[in-house]
């Protein structure tokens, strides 16, 4: 079991919003930097592991940085994450550049900034060279099609976008080598908000035999194998947490009977995480201005999907807290929903919670990682602030919520 508790009374949410008008989202900074102590602590048995921040989960630069005064570097996707990463510090191998049809600027930009390329696909190894030349330290992500099940989200690796088949990795190695890369390494993409550990060791365990194949069959060593992401966060109250420390150890158990025997130690491993590290310690505040009582009891909120759009688009629980009622009965069932013109808008269907009146104060839990990141503008809506509560109580802006301005500044009247 997993308590959803805030890490905020009533009275200290109503000063904020004094301030920061609903609807925002507010990352608490001292859960977020204990959670990663966790993991790297848990880790800590390998000398040569990192943690990557995905910063697709939540691309804040200041979230970015304190996670960096942690210890994590970046893993980037797009030339505008290089570009973040690149604004509060972060380059050269504190940078894994995991893309995927990728434009020659980007490959461009990464060379730039020192990092590690991770490549998608085999035909990427002569766009690479053509545009920006083959850097001394490559890897390349690995996708094991049939041979893993992959998860709900990811779905069968066969039918993932994503990664090298087995024989390409053997292949692309050796041509990556005459071309003249010396270090090497490998990833793997094959699991999401998964909460079973056991298919994070599978991962390990795959890539380490893997490392040991490369290195029978072809004399690769590889440097390092990235893990990726994948590790999930208990959305629901009766799921728990993702053990790190006994998944560490089952990795290590794996590293010991493969790798130290094959004489690859030492072997650097590597990770992804974005959603484990903040997920859990963000909300998305909103104050309910409307009910409506029709074929069911509906509460409407001033967020929408375009703030969360993990319920409309996956149906995702996310757990809902009214604030100042937390120990009410939930002798209510309502859809919690928002103003967009589409019926999916629905942060929660049939949801008990206990009795809501507009002016109500919600906070809709989880949502520190692929919540304000995935926002869009559809029906005109505004991205919203996100605040920062720091370890001293204080509350941070660390971006403003948009205005029609922003809105429209891409557009030209001019000619109308």
């Amino acid at each position: 079991m997993t308590e959803k508790k805030l890490p905020f009374t009533k009275e200290q949410i109503e000063k904020i919003i004094e301030k920061y008008p609903t609807p925002f989202h507010i990352y608490d900074e001292k859960a977020i930097r204990e959670n990663v102590r966790r993991l790297l602590k848990a880790f800590s048995w390998n000398k040569g592991y990192k943690e990557y921040f995905a910063v697709k989960a939540t691309p804040n630069p200041h979230i970015v940085k304190f996670l960096s005064e942690e210890g994590c570097g970046t893993d980037c996707s797009s030339f505008a994450e290089l570009i973040l990463s690149e604004k509060v510090g972060i380059t050269g191998k504190d940078i894994m550049f995991s893309s995927n049809e990728t434009p020659a600027s980007e490959y461009v930009k990464a060379r730039e900034l020192g990092a590690t390329i991770n490549l998608d696909d085999i035909s990427h190894i002569p766009f690479l060279e053509k545009h920006c030349g083959i850097p001394e330290l490559i890897s390349f992500r690995y996708n094991p099609g049939p041979l893993r099940t992959g998860n709900p989200i990811i779905g069968d690796p066969v039918e993932s976008k994503y990664g090298f088949t087995k024989p390409q990795i053997f292949e692309g190695f050796k041509i990556i080598r005459d071309k003249g890369a010396k270090r090497f390494g490998v990833h793997s993409f094959v699991i999401s908000n998964e909460l079973n550990r056991a298919s994070y060791v599978g991962t390990a365990k795959m890539l380490f035999e893997l490392a040991v194949e490369l290195k029978n069959e072809i004399g690769i060593h590889l440097e390092f194998v990235n893990l990726s992401g994948g590790i999930g966060i208990p959305y629901k109250p009766e799921q728990d947490a993702v053990d790190l420390k006994a998944l560490a150890g089952e990795i290590k158990e794996e590293y010991n009977k493969i790798i130290i025997p094959n004489d690859l130690h030492p072997l650097k491993i590597f990770s992804e995480c974005g959603r484990m590290i903040t997920g859990p310690y963000g909300y998305l505040v909103s104050t309910v201005l409307h009910k409506k009582d029709i074929y069911k009891q509906y509460v409407g909120l001033d967020a929408s999907a375009a703030n969360l759009m993990r319920p409309a688009i996956y149906g995702a629980y996310h757990h809902i807290t009214v604030i100042g009622k937390e120990n009410a009965a939930p002798d209510h069932e309502y859809d919690v929903v928002g103003s967009l013109c589409e019926n999916n808008d629905k942060f929660a269907v049939n949801r008990k919670l206990p009795e809501i009146v507009p002016g109500d104060i919600i906070a809709i839990h989880d949502a520190g990682a692929h919540g304000h990141s995935m926002g869009y503008n559809y029906n005109g809506k505004l991205r919203s602030a996100e605040l920062l509560l720091r370890e001293n109580g204080e509350v941070k802006m660390i971006r403003r919520a948009e205005t029609v301005d922003d809105y429209f500044a891409t557009l030209d009247f001019s000619d109308l």
